[in-house]
């Protein structure tokens, strides 16, 4: 039997073969290229965001996602990355929405997906796979539907818990139904995602504008943790809308690889940011920047029971550091750039209870990560974020109320703060 930790580490090579391809765009600057439109790191659900495996068995799951740029032709990634066992999709089918809180699709635009040109796929254990490309013409920041029929369920299941997104399923195949109902009963409903991945567009080479992806490598403030429910308003998101009103940076990709729980260094809610490395960040389509911003829940649980001995936090701190160095070497090994985001202020959070210590701890990394020649880059969210009066906490208008989170307000504050320019070479 394998246990629920070492499957975390067991996994995240599976797709690094794919990692080549991510340089790709630079080489070959003139070729149609796959960008990441839509991504969500992968996890083992915990028991409470997990499908009874019965309402998964003959079960149709229609999901939501939101694109960031557009494209005229799609493919789709199944995941089974924490799976036991092989996993057959029995049909897969691609749609447009008719709003973002309802299962419902036009069907005109109902499409099947074929994966090398069978609609049904058995995805093995441990394993991840791209649909055939289709044409699905999608618009910027538009949003699209998938849905995928089970036989029988995953075991384990393989999901985003953070999806702020609502999802629907019901029994029986109904992928390509207007609406999906059973027995003249609507869909269940869950705001998670489970099984899917990643959505590349093809995307043609633009004169003002690289085909290219950034990665967004984070925690629960990446997650979109307050942001609303169906709203799309994560700061990823601001990003992404951002881009695509700049013709010199509309080509550009955002793929959010925030993991509500994520630490640097320990596995947390899903396996720690250097096992998910190569997985999250390298197997990216196009991925060409990397925005690392992790280390708060590091931070926080050295002394959340009680206090720490100074000699701890030193240490704690020197590994943060390492880990960093880690990143920034096996993105550099890739032609990826690293651009860093300082850890905002949380005094006060009752989850964490921080104490001086771990302030002088943030303050101690923030300062590294300002330094020059660690990074390509960085973002100072610290700076944004904090209060002026009180600089270890948020500022009350950017706070969701919990002192760790910003509200969405927060969210829209952090990606207006990102330099566009950062993204234009």
């Amino acid at each position: 039997m394998i246990s629920t930790r070492n499957l975390y580490r067991l996994f995240p090579a599976v797709l690094l073969a794919l990692a080549a391809c991510a340089a790709c765009p630079a080489q070959n600057p003139s070729a149609a290229v796959w960008v990441a439109s839509w991504g969500a790191s992968q996890q083992i659900p915990e028991p409470q965001n997990a499908l009874p495996s019965d309402d998964l068995r003959d079960a149709t799951l229609r999901q939501i996602f939101h694109l960031s740029v557009g494209g005229s032709t799609l493919r789709v990634h199944l995941s089974n990355a924490f799976g036991t066992e092989a996993l057959r999709f029995t049909s897969v089918h691609i749609g447009r929405p008719l709003a973002p809180d309802s299962s419902s699709i036009d069907p005109a635009t109902d499409r099947a997906l074929t994966f090398n040109g069978a609609p049904a796929v058995t995805v093995p254990p441990g394993a991840e796979y791209i649909s055939d490309p289709i044409a699905f013409p999608a618009a910027p920041l538009s949003d699209v539907a998938v849905s995928f029929h089970l036989d029988e369920p995953p075991a384990p299941q393989t999901s985003h818990p953070g999806s702020r997104a609502t999802s629907y399923y019901v029994h029986g195949d109904a992928v390509g139904a207007a609406t999906l109902a059973a027995a003249a009963k609507p869909a269940t409903k869950i705001d998670h995602w489970y099984q899917v991945s990643a959505i590349d567009v093809l995307a043609a080479p633009e004169t003002e504008s690289p085909a290219a992806s950034i990665v967004a490598l984070g925690d629960s403030i990446t997650d979109g943790h307050a942001s609303t429910t169906n709203g799309n308003n994560r700061w990823t998101d601001e990003l992404a809308r951002r881009l695509q009103q700049s013709p010199a940076t509309r080509g550009i990709g955002v793929s959010n690889q925030g993991l509500g729980g994520n630490h640097l260094l320990t596995d947390g809610l899903g396996p720690n940011v250097l096992a998910r490395f190569d997985r999250d960040v390298l197997a990216v389509a196009a991925v060409r920047w990397v925005i690392v911003f992790e280390g708060v829940n590091d931070l926080g649980a050295l002394a959340r029971g009680a206090p720490a001995a100074h000699a701890a936090h030193a240490a704690l701190v020197q590994r943060i550091l390492g880990a960093y160095q880690q990143i920034v070497t096996r993105a550099h090994a890739h032609g990826i750039q690293v651009i860093a985001a300082t850890i905002t202020p949380w005094a006060g959070s009752d989850y964490y209870h921080p104490d001086p210590e771990n302030e002088a701890d943030r303050q101690a990394v923030n300062a590294w990560i300002r330094a020059p020649g660690h990074f390509d880059a960085v973002i100072d969210f610290d700076k944004v974020l904090r209060d002026p009066a009180h600089p270890d906490r948020l500022l009350p208008a950017l706070d969701c109320g919990d002192h760790l989170h910003p509200s969405p307000a927060g969210y829209k504050a952090i990606g207006d703060a990102i330099p566009l320019s950062l993204f234009m070479h």
